[in-house]
């Protein structure tokens, strides 16, 4: 890797970063967005880059310092952050983590067979999150001390509908309830949204918030978790109003979903009416591939293939990022990142090449 790797300093520009997500003309450089780097990435570059900031006698503020050194340092122009304390209780299973960034405790995962809730009893007995009992410490500290340069995306907390759907009753639970006990799908479902739709009306409250990022996988390698008709019944609605309410407060709805969602995908642009779809896998579609056919409609975010970045080489990033960027930066309505989140099982490294590559785009 090159030792000059990040040598190209990037001043945070938010408001540059948000016309860019609303196509409002080719950007003057490019514009970084990642879903989330694991923590163990964001350890490993604070240690890197000897970006740990003084000590504090305060753990959450030294916290939120520590966040914003890495954002800059990296190229963001936002931090992420929404509600706090917000429990899910969920079926999960461990594993052993064999990444190179090791994650102490091991990597957990759903249960895809039976979740917490599979009848009417347990949907009652369920501990359901109470959104006005929840944290906003981090948006609060962000209304105070976030640097002007920066704004927030607001994430976590809202948009979960298929995957908590999913996780509440777990996949091979669903797929069955779907045929016999519709109605409690249907309870769920609107459970989910009347909290969603609370959380929503808090972050807006904020005026750093500049955008939101509603985050719900909908899709598996070859279509929707379940089908495009029962997702049209259960999911979209939800997201609808969530992005009706982000865009009655001018802030863009952002939405991040695995999957193929080529059956859906003219419902989430022309009804859903998202801002922007993250979220990208080669063996799905490619970004530039995208670019064509919803460029015009929304913005493009990430697409780097994780894939791609675990085994590739230097060279082969750096031609990747610019024949991405050839193809997705006219016009606005693209962010670099990757296709999906900074996993601690990218090799370190090849991230910051693509971060760099990013900021040597002469346009």
């Amino acid at each position: 890797m090159s030792t000059r790797v990040l040598d190209r300093p990037v001043a945070p520009d938010a408001e540059a970063f948000i016309r860019c997500i609303m196509r409002e003309g080719t950007p003057n450089r490019v514009h970084h967005i990642e879903l989330f780097l694991d923590p163990e990435v964001n350890d490993a570059v604070a240690r890197r880059f000897d970006l740990e900031p003084a000590s504090a006698s305060d753990p959450f503020d030294h916290a939120m310092r520590r966040y914003v050194a890495i954002q800059r340092f990296l190229g963001y122009d936002y931090v992420r952050c929404g509600v706090e304390d917000m429990a899910w209780p969920m079926n999960r299973d461990a594993t052993d983590d064999t990444a190179e960034l090791v994650r102490a405790g091991g990597r957990s995962y759903i249960n895809e067979h039976r979740g917490p809730i599979a009848n009417w009893d347990e949907f009652e007995r369920y501990p359901w999150p109470d959104p006005d009992r929840a944290r906003t410490r981090a948006l609060e500290w962000c209304e105070k001390y976030l640097p002007d340069d920066m704004c927030v995306v607001a994430g976590g907390g809202f948009g979960h509908i298929a995957e908590h759907l999913v996780w509440l009753m777990g996949y091979e639970t669903i797929c069955y309830a779907l045929y016999d006990q519709r109605d409690l799908v249907r309870a769920i479902s609107d459970r989910l949204v009347s909290i969603f739709i609370r959380v929503m009306e808090i972050v807006l409250q904020f005026p750093r918030v500049a955008a939101t990022w509603g985050s719900d996988d909908l899709g598996h390698k070859t279509g929707t978790l379940i089908s495009p008709a029962d997702t049209r019944e259960f999911m979209l609605p939800g997201h609808k109003q969530l992005a009706e309410m982000s865009h009655r407060a001018g802030r863009p709805y952002l939405l991040h979903s695995c999957g193929n969602l080529s059956a859906i995908m003219d419902d989430l642009v022309n009804d859903v009416r998202i801002d922007a779809k993250h979220s990208f896998e080669d063996t799905i579609e490619q970004v530039t591939d995208a670019k064509d056919t919803y460029g015009r409609s929304i913005a493009l975010l990430g697409g780097i293939d994780v894939d791609f970045l675990c085994t590739a080489d230097e060279e082969m990033i750096r031609k990747r990022v610019r024949t991405t960027l050839a193809k997705c930066m006219p016009g606005g309505g693209y962010c670099l990142g990757t296709g999906n989140s900074v996993a601690n099982y990218i090799p370190l490294d090849n991230y910051l090449t693509m971060l760099d590559e990013g900021r040597r785009w002469q346009g």
